[in-house]
């Protein structure tokens, strides 16, 4: 699953942890059975008000079915009138729970085989289930069977064993969130029929409407709300027979996991299909989609010669908007291949495009269902990151077949297993696509900016969690991001062969089983003859470690020696791989090609053999998450200015520059400013720009580019919005004025090029000239602190915006246009009402609308997001619209930051509603309470003031509860 965050939390898969002492309702229970949700809001609506400015320039942001007899016999309905389950649906919900990693103990009985059938009527949807229970031969003594299930939800109308109804009380017993089949027998098959209703399920986990379609979400605790079962990774059992059935004329597509196996008629108008899915998997990759769609069809023949029909599937009016889907898709199973000789395995692999999804995407075994934002593209409606997005996503979910399908986690606490190494291997797929510098650039700016700070808050937590009350809480940056990282450096250690062996035995050990994260280092050691044990703390390390470095060379020996010492949370050192070439010091060669050095101690110094003094170039290519910084605390500016220019690494090259940058703002804002640093970030910007040693034009922006605000906010101790803003914003002013000739000229020249090109392409080349251009853009329309460069910015981004080629420049010219006052207020406001009209109410760019808005640099921007809110085309309930515009305000430091608290009470009054809707999204919007103690006083006692209120509200949903406590603990 992609950089998402599931729901419920309730695991009968561990032993009861410590309650938390604090008694609350859930308010996700009680408004399941009491809400309606409301239409969610569909791509092809149409609401176009005229825009107005928002406010004046003085004020200034998701059983083969036979039909017939046979199908009848299989598809019961109930005439149980009242719910088995309703009084403890009706009784007082436990206080919440934390569940601990170490507390994981295996089922004794395990569901090898189930069938289930869904009858869908408006309303109302029956699900009739067979469980087939065998003993679990790794558990002595047997047991009772416990079935996890949500009875906010779920409806239990009628239970039994090989066709006799239980009693309850003496066969089996329901409590909150479980129902407990007292020691049933070998070969036993149990049947459930409970009823669901989609249409109220705002959650968007486990089955629920969406425009004109149903669907389904399970990862992690999502099945649950479907029906009772063992809803745990543990437990992989065959979906032999799904059988989907709803009126055929409104829902003429019913698509599940597997291959179709039979379809058909039935009478009233309605049809049904059936799907079976040979491979084991657990209840979090089941998959159903029903619905009113449009698709197209492609094939794939496989290495073995196998043909493989692709299916992506989307509302019938963006059908246009499947192909660079499809394309990726084909991509990505050729680079499987070629990178780790991995073949799908089954018939058929379906994508479906969901617009109210709560993530980005879902790897459900041969149906995945996605985020609408990482399927529909097409050169009028996605930008180029919005290209590479899909790509990037549709790989992650395709390459998930295997890691994470075919091979699982055990438990919830492993989830770093699968989705550390399917980022690593997306990302990786992403850079042969393009350029795998640019990516890796790309990659640690996010690390940086986003895992970094995480690390940095109250809800840090190692890539392998030892507890949670939510685990929808933990699909975390630091388990999908430094995952990543952590799984990178075992293709550092081991090269890239070594890291392949590793691969291949951990897929014929463990292929149809649910394994933990040491079961991956040991296959990566036992390939490879190697000790991995210290290299395992990465597993169990909260935190950003800091590697220190100091150098000496003695020109009496011709030895550098380099020294690096780390500090992190671990008791003992980590194994941390670093990096490191080193340049001659007068020639500006390389005169120690790439090498890595084993930091496995608390300090070590490593000599090498050279024939005069060296600059160091260390952690080349980011090979370890940590912190990098002299053991004398003081910035080498000289060192990095060389660096800067003589790096033959291109990721060094680039962080020497970001370096350089980092050092002049942070003197800006101390009010120290060096005319020495300032010329060092002059040199170095003005080579870059030259394109001195650079071939990409992407590179070549990206080291134009200054470190982002929030990248920046993890170099303080005590964060300062405010400042960090206006010192940067600052350094940008001084070189865009000191090269406006020369940034105006490069602007011109890329402008004939872009021109040249004709017809948009989205290759990495086309992708990089676009990119370059539009940071010529930027720096120019930094220039407007007088109404005559306000004229002119605004004229220039105008023009911009007018030939645009595509979305990405139109974005760009808009962006800057946002921002635009005094006398670039009329082009702001023309642009912006353009854009609206020209979206047409097509939602993803609607959302691109919202999003500049919310990102302004105005100093009314908080009242603009306010009235936006009010917008008609504005909802709480699709969760793409709901980040559009509230979670990007809170990307704008300044604004959400503002003094006066009123951003942070904006957002505490947001989160009220938001919880009762959708408690998955309302847990992500308030981590931007959170790490109120990296504030200054008077900040932090606002946010946690916010906080405070939030944790007293009753009800409160577990997600949001989990992350307020943390924060304030």
């Amino acid at each position: 699953m992609m950089r998402k965050a599931m729901l419920r939390s309730t695991v009968a898969s561990f032993t009861v942890g410590k309650a938390i002492a604090r008694k609350h309702h859930n308010g996700v229970t009680s408004l399941a059975t009491s809400r309606r949700m409301p239409p969610a809001f569909s791509s092809s609506t149409k609401r176009r008000p005229a825009f107005v400015p928002l406010l004046n320039n003085k004020n200034h942001a998701w059983l083969l079915t036979r039909g017939g007899a046979a199908a009848e016999s299989f598809s019961t309905t109930s005439t149980t009138s009242t719910a088995l389950n309703s009084a403890v649906a009706e009784s007082e919900t436990t206080a919440p729970v934390e569940v601990f990693r170490t507390d994981y103990k295996p089922l004794p009985h395990l569901v090898t085989k189930i069938n289930m059938d869904f009858v869908i009527e408006n309303g109302k949807t029956t699900v009739t289930s067979e469980l087939f229970i065998e003993p679990n031969s790794s558990v002595e003594g047997g047991g009772d069977l416990v079935l996890d299930g949500d009875e906010s939800c779920v409806k239990l109308m009628s239970v039994s064993i090989d066709g006799k109804e239980l009693e309850k009380g003496k066969e089996y017993d329901l409590e909150p969130q479980k129902m407990i089949i007292k020691s049933p027998a070998p070969g036993t098959v149990l049947k459930t029929v409970v009823e669901i209703v989609p249409e109220e399920n705002t959650q968007l986990s486990g089955l629920y409407k969406s425009g004109p379609m149903y669907c389904s979400q399970c990862e992690a605790m999502g099945f649950r709300r479907i029906t009772y079962y063992p809803d745990r990774p543990d437990n992989m059992a065959v979906f032999e027979n799904i059988r989907l059935e709803a009126d055929e004329k409104d829902y003429p597509v019913l698509l599940s996991n597997g291959n179709l196996v039979d379809s058909g008629k039935l009478e009233n108008g309605r049809h049904f299909a059936s799907w079976s899915d040979p491979f084991p998997k657990p209840s979090y990759l089941f998959a159903a989609v029903v619905g009113n769609l449009g698709y197209i069809e492609d094939t794939y023949t496989t290495t073995s010669g196998r043909e493989v029909k692709l299916g992506v599937y989307s509302e019938k009016e963006n059908v246009d908007k499947l192909h660079y889907a499809m394309d990726s898709l084909k991509r990505s199973m050729k680079w499987d291949e070629d990178k780790f000789g991995l073949e799908y395995d089954l018939d058929l692999y379906n994508i479906v495009a969901v617009e109210s999804f709560n993530m980005g995407a879902m790897e459900n075994k041969g149906l995945n269902v996605f985020n609408t934002a990482y399927v529909l593209a097409d050169k009028d409606t996605a930008s180029d990151a919005d290209f590479e997005r899909v790509e990037g996503v549709i790989g992650h979910e395709y390459f998930h077949n295997w890691t994470g399908n075919r091979v699982t986690c055990r438990d919830w606490f492993q989830l770093t297993l699968k989705e550390g190494l399917t980022v690593f291997r997306d990302q990786e797929f992403s850079g042969d696509m393009n350029s795998n510098a640019v990516k890796r650039i790309e990659d640690v700016r996010m690390v940086r900016a986003r895992q970094f700070a995480e690390d940095a808050g109250p809800m840090a937590h190692p890539i392998r969690p030892e507890s949670y009350i939510s685990m929808d809480n933990f699909y975390t940056a630091t388990v999908y991001v430094k995952g990543a990282e952590v799984i990178r450096m075992y293709n550092t250690l081991l090269g890239t062969e070594g890291f392949r062996k590793g691969m291949d035995l951990y897929f014929e050990r463990h292929d149809g089983t649910g394994v933990t994260c040491d079961d991956f280092l040991q296959a990566m050691a036992d390939a490879n003859d190697v000790d991995l044990s210290q290299f395992s703390l990465w597993y169990s390390t909260p935190g950003t470690p800091t590697v220190k470095y100091s150098s000496a060379y003695d020109a009496s020996t011709g030895v550098f020696s380099l020294t690096l010492e780390q500090e992190s949370k671990s008791d003992k050192p980590l194994h941390i791989p670093v990096s490191v070439g080193l340049m001659d010091k007068e020639s500006g060669e390389e005169v120690v090609p790439t090498t890595v050095l084993d930091l496995k101690e608390s300090k070590q110094t490593f000599e090498f053999n050279v024939k005069g003094d060296v600059v160091p170039s260390i952690l080349r290519d980011f090979s370890a998450p940590v912190k990098l910084m002299p053991d004398s605390g003081a910035v080498d500016e000289e060192a990095l200015a060389f660096l800067a220019a003589e790096d033959t690494d291109g990721f060094n090259r680039w962080e020497a520059g970001q370096r350089l940058y980092t050092s002049s703002i942070f003197q800006n804002m101390n009010g120290k400013e060096s005319e020495k640093t300032l010329q060092y970030v002059f040199d170095a910007f003005e080579r870059t720009l030259k394109g001195e040693k650079l071939d990409d034009y992407s590179i070549q922006a990206y080291a134009l580019l200054l470190p982002t605000e929030a990248t920046l906010s993890e170099e303080m101790e005590i964060i300062d919005p405010t400042a960090i803003h206006k010192a940067r914003g600052a350094v940008k002013q001084k070189i865009a004025r000191k090269f406006q000739n020369e940034i105006s000229a490069k602007y011109e020249e890329l402008s004939g090029l872009v021109e040249a090109d004709g017809e948009l392409s989205v290759d990495a080349k086309s992708i990089g000239l676009r990119r370059l251009r539009n940071v010529m853009l930027e720096y120019l329309c930094s220039i407007k602190e007088t109404p005559e460069e306000q004229k002119a910015a605004a004229e220039l981004a105008k023009k911009h915006f007018e030939n645009a080629s595509g979305m990405t420049d139109k974005m760009a010219a808009l962006s800057a246009l946002a921002s635009m006052e005094g006398k670039g207020t009329e082009a702001r406001d023309w642009a912006l009402q353009k854009f609206y009209d020209d979206a047409d109410g097509y939602s993803l760019v609607v959302d691109k609308w919202f999003s500049v808005q919310a990102l302004a640099n105005l100093p009314d921007v908080l009242d603009r997001v306010k009235k936006l809110t009010k917008h008609p085309d504005f909802t709480l309930e699709v969760p793409n619209r709901c980040r559009s515009l509230v979670s990007v305000f809170t990307m704008n430091a300044p604004a959400f930051h503002n003094p006066s608290g009123e951003g942070y009470k904006f957002i505490g009054e947001l989160l009220v509603e938001l919880d009762k809707l959708n408690p998955q999204v309302s847990s992500r919007l308030a981590s931007s309470l959170i790490r109120w103690r990296r504030y200054d006083e008077k900040l932090g006692a606002l946010m946690k003031a916010e906080l405070e209120k939030l944790k007293a509200m009753k009800p409160i949903s577990e997600d949001l509860y989990e992350i307020v406590s943390k924060a304030l603990d």
